[in-house]
């Protein structure tokens, strides 16, 4: 800096010129920007040139939150030097603010501007859809008709991208019609991508896969799309099979592939495709990549594989939050709370800043181990020690942790005091606690609630009924009893399914139609007879 001052002051600009080439591109890659920004000023003044190329950069690199300042005082090194004129550096200062989440101020420098290409247009309409304004983004875009302008394929796949975070399947079909007069499906696979992506987002994934089985060319963004959609709608199934799709029509899948087809896998509890997954993350070098790692810990702990989760969870060399969050929720989970607790404890001293969903894990491995204090304790670091606001969930562990430790009327309390409408979890766990303790009376009056915010849950039924017969009230049990088959007649029947030696068994309440089901219910009921000798008092299973 004070050599390039020195050349500076004896106007010797070749100098400065070959010295500012070696010294900004240190300052480019640093986060201190302004000191680049500072060298880039001198060179303006010095050589009284075009710096186009350099700005730019500087504002690319400004794209962070962190580096607003910086890029506002670009901003006004290119208004005084008059290169705001320019449409390559009017777009990026746009793209900058945009970037940054400064709406309004990316529409002052757009306003300015004179002659507006469809570059320029096409940052603006990306400006409002990722800021959260996908409806001012199509005002953005008929204003650009307006223009003249149609629009490329970088506009439609934003609007597309805008109909998906809207939920606004009849705009997003409407922008469908304008993209196929335009011929723009038959040739622009990132704008059909972002149309499957709108479809499944919209649910409507019987329109995604007409798209899909039409497209001529597909990527691996393509059907990352399709099998993204199929897992956001429930089809978990369908997503593993477009994964042995994708592999014979020799289409490499990448990370985004591999996690969001584990991510069905542990909706459906698929313990084998998630280890045939593993094996080809594994043999393709993708299980290095954090979300895959993250993925498998889930998916393998969803599947009841708490012990390959942990595998998986060692196995990842820099952890993230999601990484421990998931394994603390998956040892709390299954039961295993010392586990839990102990893994929470080891990320905080690594120095790692729990969110919301780690003391969502933590609060529950407490409850089931009976640590009411230690709960306690967590519950009031929330709020104290990392600002985290309470939600239901946390309410509803609370609750659930005195309810389990039998101080049944202080989980009334915070029933009662909770800043937000009690929901269902919180007083199912409530219910729960008064059956275990006998408290009647207290669950009358959640059941009553319950009854009311859920009219078909036979749960609901089930339990208050259980606690009317412990108290000898077969009055009570009778009206129950009746109340829930008005109610819950029309109800469609549950089931659960385990897999064995590779078979897979369902099973429906009291179902009976299994070949092995007298010996299944004489093992339940023996089962039944040893947790009520030694531990529990079982009603009704």
């Amino acid at each position: 800096m004070k050599l390039l001052s020195q050349f500076c002051k004896i106007e010797d600009h070749g100098g400065s010129a070959f010295l500012f080439q070696k010294t900004k591109s240190y300052y480019f890659n640093d986060p201190l920007l302004s000191a680049a920004s500072l060298l880039l000023v001198r060179q303006v003044k010095v050589e009284k040139l075009s710096c186009t190329k350099k700005l730019v950069r500087l504002l690319i690199s400004c794209n962070r939150a962190d580096n607003i300042v910086t890029g506002k005082q670009l901003h006004g090194i290119i208004v005084k030097s008059g290169h705001i004129s320019d449409a390559s550096i009017a777009a990026s200062l746009t793209d900058m603010y945009s970037k940054c989440g400064f709406v309004r101020e990316a529409h002052s420098v757009f306003e300015v501007i004179k002659r507006k290409d469809c570059v320029l247009w096409n940052v603006m309409v990306a400006c409002h859809a990722f800021n959260g304004y996908g409806k001012d983004a199509y005002k953005v875009f008929e204003f650009m008709r307006l223009q003249g302008l149609v629009g490329d394929g970088f506009t439609f796949s934003v609007l597309f991208n805008s109909c998906g975070s809207l939920g606004c399947l009849v705009l997003g079909k409407q922008t469908h019609g304008l993209v196929v007069r335009m011929g723009l499906l038959d040739v622009d696979v990132v704008v059909c991508s972002s149309l499957l992506d709108m479809y499944a987002k919209c649910s409507a994934i019987d329109d995604a896969c007409k798209l899909f089985d039409s497209m001529l060319v597909r990527n691996v963004v393509s059907w990352n799309a399709m099998i993204v959609g199929y897992g956001h709608c429930s089809q978990g199934e369908e997503a593993i099979k477009l994964l042995v799709d994708m592999l014979r029509g020799c289409c490499k899948p990448d990370e985004l592939t591999l996690s969001s087809v584990l991510s069905s896998c542990a909706s459906l509890a698929a313990a084998i495709e998630s280890e045939q997954v593993h094996g080809f993350a594994v043999k393709n070098g993708l299980q290095t990549f954090i979300s895959v790692g993250n993925a498998l810990i889930i998916s393998y702990a969803k599947s009841g594989s708490i012990n390959d989760a942990y595998k998986c969870f060692c196995s990842v060399s820099e952890r993230n939050l999601v990484t421990w969050t998931s394994m603390i929720c998956s040892f709390a989970f299954h039961g295993f709370a010392a586990r839990a607790i102990g893994l929470f404890e080891g990320m905080l001293q690594g120095g790692g800043r729990p969110d919301s969903i780690a003391f969502v894990g933590v609060l529950s491995a407490c409850s089931h181990a009976g640590l009411v204090k230690t709960g306690l304790e967590y519950f009031e670091s929330m709020v104290k020690e990392y600002q985290i606001k309470l939600c239901e969930e946390h309410y509803t562990c609370l609750v659930d942790l005195l309810g389990r430790a039998g101080q049944v009327y202080e989980a009334y309390n915070v029933i009662s005091q909770m800043p937000c409408k009690p929901n269902a979890d919180a007083l199912g766990a409530f219910l729960s606690g008064c059956k275990v303790h006998g408290k009647a009376e207290l669950a009358k009056w959640a059941a009553d609630k319950l009854f009311s915010m859920e009219p078909d849950e036979p749960v609901n039924y089930k339990s208050m009924a259980n606690i009317y017969a412990s108290s000898q009230l077969w009055e009570g049990v009778a009206k129950i009893r009746r109340t829930m088959k008005d109610n819950c007649s029309k109800r469609v029947p549950g089931c659960c399914w385990v897999e064995i030696n590779g078979r897979v068994h369902t099973f429906f309440s009291s179902d009976k139609s299994h070949p092995e089901a007298l010996g299944i219910y004489s093992t339940l009921e023996m089962l039944i007879k040893l947790m009520t000798d030694e531990y529990f008092r079982c009603h009704d299973i």
